[in-house]
Formats: C-alpha cells, structure tokens, sequence
C-alpha cells in the first residue's frame, strides 16, 4: 500500500523495546478512524534485540495499514524523531513511544481537535502509567513525572508560559515541525548509559517563540509501560539528572545569567522538595520521602555538569 490521503503520520522511535512494539502497533491499528488516514513510521535507533524482526513481521502481516520501517544510527531520541518526521507524509505529527499504548479514539480525538481548532500548533495529552507489577509504595505524584505520568488538566486548555507536552504524546502540524528546524540534536535524549534530557522542552519553546499556540487535550490519551527496571534508584537518577543535564545545554546556550538563574530555581525546587518530604512523613508516608528529594538533587547534579 502507498500512502494516498495520510492525514496523520505517528513516529515512534524506538530502542531494544521489542517486547513491547507489537502491543503498541496494535493499538494504532484498532483505531476508530479509517486505516487510510494514517501512517505508522518506526525509527530503529540502534537497538540490539529482535526489533527489526519485530517490524518486518508486522508489516507483513498487516499489509492494510501504512507502515514504513527506518533505520537510524545516530543514537538519541532528537536524530530518530528528525528521521521519521522527514518521512511523514500526513499534515500531523504524532510521536508516541514504543512502550506506549494509544486507546481506541487516540488518533479521532487528535484529528477531530486539529480540525475544530485551526489556531492550535502542538497538542499535548494525558499519559497514564501501567506498572509492571504494580505502583510501588514511594511512588508519588511529583516524582512519576519520571516514568512519564502526564494529567495537567481536566479540560482542554493552552499550556501556560512554561509547560509543554511530553515527548510520549505530543502532536504537532508538519509545516511548524519544520519551520522551527525539528529537534535540537545537541539534546539528543538517551545516549547510550547518558541521558541530557530537555529536547521536548526545547521544541516547544521554540514553537511559543513563533506564535504558535501549544493545547493540553486531557482525552487524548495513551499509557505508558513502567516496567521493574524503571522503578529502580539508577534509572531514576539517569531520568533526573538527564533533565538537569538538558537544562544545562539550553540555558547556557541563551546565556551565562539564564544558567545561574536555573540554578537557583533548582536550589528553590529542592527546598521544596525537603518541606514536601516532611508533609509525607506527616501524612504517614516516609516511603515517599527519600525519592521526592533525591529527584531534585539527581536534577541539580545534572544542571551543575557532575
């Protein structure tokens, strides 16, 4: 099948998530609106599993849906997401990640919102977590943000001056995704063991930065797998510090006084983080207490280049 009349193509970039790809096909797949409006483009960013297998069984398979398979050497999230989006024939951009399941009407709410809101130029939707086995006991709400929960608003509404969608679920019209130049490569996301982190971040200001208005769209929904190895002290630290480690590149590109500003903002975000421990130890939690600091140490570790 060639792409006639895409109107969405979906870029997930993926890395030694095999497991998890068929479930995430299938769920765009089983989408309520018809195969023909949409395109699926996986990016093989170096993965060293079963994954190119995985593609082609697929694709094979379902001859009924659009699916392109691609290759990507350059390691980091910000070189596949830039391979796929050149590759996109629809006039929207969905990126979703490997390990994401969309519900039935992901891909209806999406279109029906960019037709119903021509002013809109990124969408952004709830991510919901699925633990595998379960949530553990010091997960709490200001630190699952690592493992991707997503929920800013019960209704849709325009992101504020500093919030943007997160990477695992945003949507952006083609032509803004190329006017702004795509991903900043010099946050390239996970790097191997190194994350520097901040590339979904980026974009979006960039987008603001040319009058585009970026939505939240609290039905526009896909979970996201947290399995074990997620849940684990050194991923957490990889995630936080990866975010610091972002910051760092971005603000120091804008200026020396804009990096000392985000270090006193860390500094701030832990004060905080310390009085938030001790409302846990209050409430009967402690379990939470030691993750919801450690975050924002991790962040600033990262931000002060250690």
């Amino acid at each position: 099948m060639q792409p006639g009349s895409v109107k969405i193509s979906i870029v997930i970039c993926t890395y030694n998530r095999a497991q998890y790809l068929p479930e995430a096909f299938d769920s765009l797949r089983n989408q309520t609106v018809d195969k023909q409006a949409f395109e699926i483009i996986v990016v093989n960013n170096n993965s060293t599993d079963n994954t190119a297998e995985v593609c082609e069984v697929y694709k094979k398979k379902y001859a009924d849906i659009f699916f392109t398979y691609l290759l990507e050497t350059r390691q980091g999230a910000s070189f596949a997401r830039n391979t796929g989006a050149a590759m996109a024939k629809g006039e929207l951009l969905c990126f979703m990640d490997d390990d994401a399941i969309a519900y039935p009407d992901y891909l209806e709410k999406i279109m029906e919102f960019f037709e119903q809101t021509p002013d809109a130029g990124g969408l952004g939707g709830r991510i919901i977590p699925r633990y595998i086995p379960e949530e553990p006991k010091w997960m709490s709400h200001f630190v699952s943000s690592l493992v991707g929960n997503f929920d800013y608003s019960k209704e849709v509404v325009i992101f504020s001056e500093n919030k943007y969608p997160l990477e695992s679920n945003m949507i952006i019209r083609k032509k803004d995704f190329d006017a702004v130049g795509g991903f900043n490569i010099n946050l390239p996301g996970v790097q191997g063991t190194l994350r520097i982190g901040g590339e979904g971040k980026e974009f979006f200001f960039k987008l603001k930065a040319i009058g585009r208005i970026i939505y939240y769209h609290p039905q526009v929904i896909v979970e996201h797998i947290v399995e074990t190895k997620k849940l684990t002290a050194e991923y957490m630290y990889r995630v936080a510090s990866g975010i610091g480690r972002g910051e760092r590149v971005r603000t120091k590109t804008i200026s020396t006084f804009s990096f000392y500003k985000k270090i006193i903002e860390y500094l701030y975000k832990l004060g905080g983080a310390i009085i938030l421990a001790m409302v846990y130890l209050l409430k009967g939690t402690p379990a939470k207490m030691k993750p919801v600091i450690q975050f924002r140490i991790d962040a600033l570790k990262g931000l002060l280049g250690y």
